[in-house]
């Protein structure tokens, strides 16, 4: 019902998700055409801060720093990124297999996962690939890979910071057109283990501790079927084992079917509204290498048609709550009430849009962006859209926040899909990272103010708003790609974010984080007990004498990947984190105190409070 009130159809041969360019043109038409587009903005702007939907977001209610957070500002210094794959000897290509049939699955691209999968503290990577398609490729195939150029590549991470691929060895070629991938200690032995998504079947690689992974997908009853995107290892039900959630994208097959202008060049690939909408996939772990599948049972089945997948406690009650960013439908937030789920999004204010449309929900991050304790989203869209900022309200609602953040003065012309909050200076605000580019390769034929290869985004946070900062940042920020997927950690461990990211029909890239700062950090590893080994789902808060932070251990968010599961901090300039809190997934409190700054810090949960 949800998807019927509030899906806009698009014209098939445009770019997807106009919904705020139609009312600037009957706006224009209605004043007359001396009235310029950045006034006509700037306009609608205006009206909607005063919309009833806006919340009455006031400059009260505006992105801001609580006074308990206050940050004391340090002399800025330029943001820098380097493009160090090529000499880290990492050399990928992606297969997305192109066709003259504009099947959808082409524009997908994949994911990739950042993990330390060996143990040595060094982090590695793993990357997902495609496979051949024919064309055409006849209704009911399922791809497969045929050589070694579509395989899966995980790559070692070497003493001297290098990267060898360790695929054969490890034995994680793969199989089938790959789509994302989730990494997690599932049976709490210390090692990393994978899930790999895909269209027509899904594969779990169980990391056996000798560098090798064995598949035990049929063992372990977790195959799944259909197109499968994002998924996410969480303990739903607090038992200190992790349970996985797959989105799945739609009900689709490889039908011939023409969409866009019908002339040569101008056929385009289908609008998502065109393919009825599938419920995701919910795994409860067993306990003894056996999952059961257990979506309906837990109040998770509703239809969608999802691409990222974060969680976090958002309203502060103790349990973890379900975010799924769904391309071109309302997007879905469950709430978690204690073994059952309920889908709140609509009255959270996190369904739609602030003119209450829909929109491509592509990529998810769900974290705290102004340190006032509360979980706030932010959604990557397609061009014409504006990402959405939902700004948590402490009371089980969201404000949208797309115009007052800068965000929406950033993003209008961009279409994003990996996203992760990062504080890339160190100063204590989480910045943000996007990865860009749009998913029709015709776009610029139909909308010559858009692009279809982009640039990555780097948006810095100043506390009061977010500013592009991409130009400053070096010229890896120049390139353009068909972005995709995006995993951050710190790869070299000098206690500053990176991040890998993938293109569609492109390389992989390492981002390196060469930001010159004076400013502190630390970084928190967990190791659970009677929560699950890895504390996923554990939050955490950090003061120092600037203020309070707040992070949620996770190893999901992005589109189609999966980051470090370390949870680091910026401190800005100080170098004591005077406490350490962190709520475990078992229930249990723990606190440090008068914690040096510029380390790692190993933690154990305790036997008890």
């Amino acid at each position: 019902m949800l998807s019927e009130m509030f899906s806009k159809k698009w014209d098939f041969a445009a770019h997807r998700g106009t919904s705020f360019r139609p009312a600037l043109e009957k706006l224009r038409g209605a004043v007359g055409p001396f009235i310029s587009y950045p006034f006509l903005v700037l306009g609608m702007a205006l009206l909607y801060l005063t919309s009833p939907y806006a919340g009455a977001q006031g400059p009260a209610e505006r992105m801001t720093t609580p006074t308990s957070s206050v940050q004391t500002e340090t002399p800025e210094e330029r943001p820098a990124f380097t493009d160090a794959t090529e000499s880290l000897g990492i050399r990928f290509q992606y297969l997305a297999s192109h066709t003259s049939r504009k099947y959808l699955i082409e524009t997908m691209g994949s994911g990739v996962a950042l993990f330390d999968y060996d143990n040595d503290g060094r982090l590695d990577i793993f990357v997902v690939n495609g496979a051949p398609l024919d064309d055409p490729t006849p209704k009911g195939t399922i791809p497969q890979k045929k050589s070694a150029k579509e395989w899966n590549r995980l790559y070692h991470q070497k003493l001297d910071g290098t990267f060898e691929d360790v695929t054969i060895k490890a034995g994680l070629q793969g199989a089938g057109y790959g789509m994302g991938v989730a990494a997690g200690d599932y049976d709490n032995d210390g090692f990393e283990d994978l899930y790999v998504t895909a269209y027509g079947g899904n594969r779990l690689y169980h990391n056996n501790g000798d560098g090798t992974f064995t598949d035990v997908t049929q063992r372990a009853n977790v195959a799944g079927d259909g197109w499968s995107t994002s998924a996410a290892w969480i303990d739903l039900d607090g038992d200190g084992l992790l349970d996985l959630v797959v989105l799945r994208y739609m009900q689709w097959d490889f039908d011939d079917v023409w969409c866009g202008e019908r002339k040569e060049g101008h056929r385009a690939y289908c609008h998502p509204d065109a393919f009825p909408a599938i419920a995701p996939l919910v795994y409860h772990n067993d306990g003894n290498g056996h999952f059961t599948e257990v979506a309906k049972k837990l109040g998770l089945a509703q239809p969608g048609k999802g691409l990222g997948i974060a969680f976090a406690d958002y309203d502060r009650d103790g349990r973890i709550d379900l975010f799924f960013a769904n391309d071109s439908m309302p997007e879905f937030l469950y709430h978690n009430k204690g073994g059952q789920f309920e889908e709140v999004a609509l009255s959270a204010g996190v369904a739609v849009d602030g003119e209450g449309h829909s929109y491509a929900g592509m990529g998810v991050d769900f974290a705290d962006y102004n340190n006032d304790g509360l979980p706030d989203l932010l959604v990557t869209a397609l061009a014409s859209q504006m990402y959405a900022v939902y700004r948590n309200r402490g009371d089980g609602t969201f404000a949208y926040e797309s115009y007052p953040s800068g965000i929406g003065r950033v993003s209008m012309k961009h279409s994003g899909w990996g996203v992760r909050f990062i504080d890339f200076d160190n100063d204590g605000r989480k910045d943000l990272l996007i990865t860009q580019g749009h998913d029709l390769d015709t776009i610029e034929m139909t909308s010559p103010e858009l692009r279809y290869k982009e640039p990555n985004l780097l948006v810095k946070n100043t506390g009061k708003d977010f500013v592009d900062v991409s130009s400053q940042a070096g010229e890896v920020f120049q390139r353009v790609w068909v972005g995709r997927g995006l995993a951050i950690g710190d790869i070299d461990n000098d206690g500053r974010l990176d991040a890998v990211v993938t293109t569609n029909d492109g390389g992989l890239h390492i981002l390196k984080n060469e930001t010159r700062t004076k400013n502190h950090w630390i970084t928190l590893r967990l190791r659970g007990h009677k929560s699950n080994r890895d504390g996923i789902g554990a939050e955490i808060k950090l003061v120092t004498g600037n203020g309070a932070q707040w992070t949620t251990v996770t190893t999901a968010s992005s589109y189609l990947s999966s980051s470090d599961k370390r949870a680091h901090f910026g401190l800005g300039n100080e170098t004591i984190a005077q406490q350490i809190e962190i709520l475990w997934p078992s229930g249990i409190r723990q606190s440090l105190k008068n914690i040096r700054a510029d380390q790692t810090l190993n933690i154990e949960e305790p036997s008890s409070q």
